[in-house]
């Protein structure tokens, strides 16, 4: 299998390209994991990295996702199947109060073209919405979006809540957004801040201790 193939595929946004590539793959009798990994992440990693370094922008990357996310769909019932599971589970969603959502579904692509199982919870998430999502969904990880100074409060009433439930120990809240800023996380004490969705994989990796 040629992986620049189908990396180059998602990092172009192929979304008619990316599952055929995936297909030839699977035929060939390569493992499913091997695929996920080798194709479908790495293709979004060279998208994250390039993002980071401000050489893509927002949307070279969404395109990018729905390309990856086209082959993930071929390729994820074979993974099942083979056992592999995700690298962990994240709780996503845009605060109470806020209807924005673009960034909040660049970071939930970027989880999951990276190996994570995401649960997107959409936009205007009360607190408790988010807590009980993450305990009976066991993810170890919610991640919050604001992009109003207004809406901002509802993260700390989330860290707070979540502090009251005793359920702080197992699960991490990091947030982001255009108006958040690593001092607001500190005040608030969140575990992590992101500024940006490729950052916010990192952090999360960082939290869990996953290299």
């Amino acid at each position: 299998m040629n992986w620049s193939k189908l990396t180059d595929s998602i990092f172009n946004g192929d979304i008619f390209g990316t599952p055929v590539l995936v297909k030839e793959a699977i035929a060939e009798g390569i493992a499913p994991k091997d695929i996920l990994e080798k194709g479908l992440i790495a293709g979004m990693s060279a998208v994250g990295k390039k993002f980071k370094i401000n050489e893509i922008f927002v949307p070279e990357v969404l395109i990018a996702a729905k390309a990856m996310q086209a082959g993930l769909t071929v390729l994820e019932p074979l993974l099942a199947e083979s056992g592999v599971k995700p690298v962990a589970k994240v709780v996503i969603g845009t605060v109470k109060g806020d209807l924005h959502d673009i960034g909040k579904n660049l970071v939930a692509m970027m989880f999951r073209g990276t190996g994570f199982s995401v649960l997107d919870l959409g936009i205007d998430v009360p607190p408790e919405r988010f807590i009980k999502s993450a305990e009976a969904e066991n993810a170890p990880i919610i991640a919050i979006s604001s992009l109003l100074t207004t809406s901002m409060p509802s993260m700390k009433d989330t860290v707070e809540l979540l502090k009251k439930k005793g359920s702080a120990a197992r699960i991490k809240i990091i947030i982001g957004g255009a108006p958040v800023t690593q001092e607001y996380a500190d005040e608030i004490k969140a575990d992590g801040y992101a500024p940006d969705a490729s950052s916010a994989v990192d952090k999360v990796k960082e939290l869990l201790g996953i290299r």
